[in-house]
């Protein structure tokens, strides 16, 4: 017997319905993941988040279904990712070294950190402080992708909660403006590779090739710009 929704339409037919949307989003993320990751590990996960979410969907909270179920399916890759986390601890102690080293010259400067400076922080190398971002970028979904996150997790949770409360609305939309502000001030080179990544939807090589540089570089130039972002928005981590 199939369950029904308040609207009238079963949790079935809504999880038939939009079974595409999963492997939409699947497919969206495995370009951003380590060869490690399987697809259809994250099929599996973003169907039992689809599942999840027909069953919890209510219209008049105002979002879409098809909006809120995509915030559920991603939650529920990220959650499955998460649990099988490849990194080693000083793949993030690195990570982090590094954001607060951006974040304590740029406060001091004023102005965009370069690599040299931030590598001197740090009391290592040029080449060592690149092997990190490439570290960094390719084994953890590290980039702005998780402030995304915490901004979609929040709007869960408004979506889940019987209380409406506007500071909510607010909230989110005072996010939105602060990491567009940051993106815009990120140094050009940055913005570039960050919007044909996520806007265009090239991949690394790709990038490249419109750059004129290493896959290696674009690597490095991606990582940064999401560290730099991480330093920037430290309040909404």
């Amino acid at each position: 017997m199939a369950y029904t929704s308040v609207e009238g339409n079963s949790v079935d037919e809504r999880v038939r319905e939009h079974a595409t949307l999963v492997k939409r989003i699947a497919h969206h993320l495995l370009g951003r993941l380590p060869d490690s990751v399987q697809l259809n590990d994250l099929i599996q996960a973003g169907m039992l988040g689809l599942l999840e979410a027909a069953r919890k969907y209510d219209g008049e909270k105002g979002a879409s279904f098809e909006t809120y179920a995509g915030i559920r399916i991603r939650g529920a890759m990220l959650d499955e990712i998460r649990k099988g986390d490849w990194a080693p601890r000083s793949v993030h102690r690195n990570s982090r070294r590094i954001s607060e080293a951006i974040q304590q010259i740029e406060s001091e400067k004023g102005r965009d950190a370069d690599d040299s400076e931030v590598a001197e922080r740090l009391g290592i190398s040029a080449d060592e402080y690149h092997a990190i971002l490439r570290d960094s970028a390719g084994c953890r979904l590290f980039s702005y992708e998780e402030m995304l996150e915490n901004h979609h997790d929040s709007v869960d949770a408004m979506l889940d909660s019987d209380d409406e409360d506007p500071s909510h609305s607010v909230e989110r939309g005072a996010f939105q403006k602060q990491l567009a502000d940051a993106i815009r001030d990120l140094p050009e080179r940055e913005q570039l590779v960050l919007a044909l990544y996520y806007d265009e939807e090239l991949n690394l090589k790709e990038i490249g090739a419109v750059l004129g540089v290493s896959e290696s570089r674009v690597c490095q130039i991606h990582s940064q710009a999401a560290h730099r972002l991480r330093a920037r928005l430290g309040g909404w981590m």
